[in-house]
């Protein structure tokens, strides 16, 4: 994404202190450390996101949280895209994924939706999956509950020993996609864990 007039960053989640810290929530979290580690404060409200724009190592960024709730995101950042005249090749979705290990992280240029309710409106509301997304590794439940019931759940404490780690992780990969291209993010993410292998102990 270098040398592009504006980048639009967007973590997907649900509103609320209800679902604050969930797994849901992965991609709320990164943009929160973007938003801490820029100075970007993300306050200003337009077609139901909230959302703020600054400068990340000199590019202009906005980064956004759709409030529409997870299943109704598309439109939102579509919006906020069409506003600033953001294309879908200078966007970046930000979200959980239970196909991926707890720890792991995952940049791709495009995609399907893999049953993930805001990565299915994003397509719809976009008309295409060409949208560059960063998946935050959540893993799946060896407890037997409903999907729901495990990505509105909130982490473990196992899981919350890393999780910090995780989420500035994210946030440097990120960066990396804004700053240097979706090509290098993936050379240096794509098969990086960000916590300890359960084989070290």
């Amino acid at each position: 994404m270098p040398d592009k007039r504006v980048c639009l960053v967007a973590g997907l989640g649900n509103p609320g202190d209800t679902y604050a810290k969930t797994r849901h929530n992965a991609g709320f979290m990164v943009v929160d450390a973007l938003s801490e580690a820029f100075s970007i404060p993300v306050e200003k409200k337009k077609f139901e996101v909230v959302y703020g724009r600054g400068t990340i190592k000199g590019v202009d960024v906005v980064l956004a949280k759709p409030m529409a709730y997870m299943n109704r995101s598309g439109p939102p950042v579509q919006n906020l895209s069409n506003f600033y005249r953001i294309l879908c090749e200078d966007i970046l979705i930000i979200y959980d994924d239970i196909d991926l290990a707890f720890g792991r992280l995952k940049i791709n240029v495009k995609g399907g939706h893999g049953g993930h309710k805001g990565i299915k409106s994003l397509i719809d509301a976009f008309g295409g999956d060409d949208l560059p997304r960063l998946r935050v590794g959540v893993g799946r439940s060896d407890s037997g509950i409903s999907v729901s019931d495990y990505v509105l759940g909130r982490f473990s404490d196992k899981e919350k020993d890393d999780l910090d780690r995780i989420i500035q992780t994210a946030r440097d990969a990120a960066v990396t996609v804004l700053c240097d291209g979706i090509t290098e993010g993936m050379n240096r993410f794509n098969e990086k864990r960000t916590m300890k292998s359960s084989d070290e102990g």
